[in-house]
């Protein structure tokens, strides 16, 4: 039996950053469409983009094979470029300790049972799965 194909479209923001955060994940798979979403009193912005892509892989109840968009260059460099190079250095970076390295860690095993493309989307534009993220956010954050 194939694998499923998944589609999951994540956000996380604060307001004010740091400050109470929320995230969300759309996930479809089959034609159908899965909507997560939470929050943290006290976050970051970047820590929020990360449990966002987290909660939806983890939500996944068997090996997939993932498209995941997000609209933050940090979830999708980090996943893509930067964690070859902290894997080597003992979670370092150019500039010292890699930052929300339980995140990445946790991220890391979520993704590791699937093969995650990792796509960055434009936000703030005319996609709408991104622009609804984003809505499921700003909920979130509110409540």
């Amino acid at each position: 039996m194939s694998a499923p194909i998944v589609t999951i479209y994540t956000d996380g923001g604060c307001d004010p950053n740091p400050g109470r955060g929320g995230w969300a994940a759309i996930i479809q798979i089959n034609g159908k469409t899965t909507e997560l979403s939470g929050c943290d009193a006290d976050s970051t912005n970047n820590r929020m983009e990360l449990t966002a892509a987290i909660q939806g892989l983890k939500a996944l109840k068997e090996p997939s094979i993932v498209t995941l968009h997000t609209d933050s260059t940090y979830v999708q460099k980090g996943m893509t470029e930067w964690i070859p190079g902290w894997l080597r250095k003992n979670w370092r970076g150019s500039s010292g300790p890699v930052l929300n390295v339980d995140l990445w860690k946790e991220l890391l095993a979520a993704a590791k049972p699937h093969k995650v493309n990792w796509q960055w989307v434009k936000g703030h534009s005319s996609n709408r799965l991104n622009a609804r993220a984003d809505e499921l956010v700003h909920r979130a954050r509110n409540k």
